[in-house]
């Protein structure tokens, strides 16, 4: 399908729930525009992670957050238009052959012509592994599609966290008792400096539709939220989706998008 709309999101990550902080935000925002189009592309179903405590898993750690992460999309308020997954094992999608994983991501972003392409950046905001791997494949994938005939493929989007609120975050967690993330240690959280954030999205008015999307992902409720938490402070984690343009380039001096569909 090529895309004429100007609002078709294409995101491309490792494991179920990798879209959440990023863009459930964004979807909640754009639900209720007829010619918005999501699709989405996991590189595994994430078989490999852990299992929060009291959480069943009848028939399977991979089929079981399919289905979480069908439910939470749900719960945002917008179904992929189209999903796919590559079928990979969780934890192994570095081994996998870059142009094998490149032309997988390219034959997807060629169907579909998406406008806006979110994946991760070189940090894979935790740097782990499948992150990386799936985020410079679609690199890839997005500048050999965009170049032939078609249209979309007009943005190129790398999920990040702003330096300034991840300090913040980092000062809270040290005054409540956490434990702060320490951005040099794999599957810990990673700030970017400021003044490379490009795309800042207020999702205040959504929040709720974020977090009832956080929460069905429950067999991973102990990773996305700190357990010792309440309910009360899920909201904070809901305000806002930042993101670094990868393409086009970057503008000195240029402002900050509030949508990642502004200016297209």
């Amino acid at each position: 399908m090529t895309s004429n709309s100007g609002r078709t999101l294409a995101v491309c990550v490792a494991h179920p729930d990798d879209e959440s902080y990023a863009t459930y935000g964004t979807v909640a925002l754009h639900r209720h525009n007829p010619r918005f189009r999501l699709v989405v592309l996991h590189a595994t179903d994430g078989d490999a992670g852990g299992v929060a405590a009291g959480v069943r898993v009848p028939d399977g750690l991979g089929a079981q957050r399919r289905r979480e992460d069908d439910a939470a999309w749900q719960a945002v308020g917008h179904a992929p238009d189209r999903h796919d997954w590559l079928g990979y094992r969780d934890g192994q999608v570095a081994g996998v052959p870059h142009a094998r994983l490149v032309t997988q991501v390219a034959q997807f972003l060629e169907q579909e012509r998406p406008d806006v392409v979110v994946t991760f950046g070189p940090d894979g905001i935790t740097g782990h592994p499948d992150h990386i791997a799936i985020g410079a494949a679609t690199d890839e994938a997005f500048h050999r599609v965009r170049v032939t005939p078609g249209g979309g493929l007009s943005r190129l989007l790398h999920c990040a966290i702003r330096e300034s609120l991840f300090e913040r975050h980092q000062q809270w967690r040290t005054r409540n008792g956490r434990d702060r993330w320490d951005p040099a240690t794999m599957y810990h959280l990673r700030g970017t400096p400021d003044e490379l954030i490009d795309v800042d999205v207020d999702t205040r008015s959504v929040a709720a539709s974020v977090v009832a999307g956080l929460k069905e992902h429950a067999t991973q409720r102990d990773v996305i939220f700190d357990p010792r938490g309440t309910d009360a402070e899920w909201p904070r984690y809901a305000k806002r989706e930042f993101h670094v343009q990868a393409w086009p380039p970057r503008v000195e001096g240029s402002a900050v998008l509030a949508d990642v569909f502004e200016g297209l």
